[in-house]
């Protein structure tokens, strides 16, 4: 069981079942976190401009297509 850094809800994640690099969002706030470690299970919140820079990354492959 992993918390929500943002808001304390329970997100019932359990170690087995992401990856490091996988994004998990809270369904009570809407946060969205990467996972950091899974051994123990640790979250770091995913910025904004990150969500915007991955979106112009993706939009930039797609016109090279």
């Amino acid at each position: 069981m992993v918390l929500c850094p943002e808001c304390e809800n329970d997100l019932d994640i359990e170690e087995d079942e992401v990856d490091e690099g996988e994004i998990v969002s809270c369904p009570e706030c809407g946060a969205d976190f990467e996972v950091v470690t899974t051994e123990p299970l640790e979250l770091t919140k995913v910025s904004e401009n990150e969500d915007e820079d991955e979106k112009e990354e993706e939009s930039e492959d797609g016109d090279l297509a």
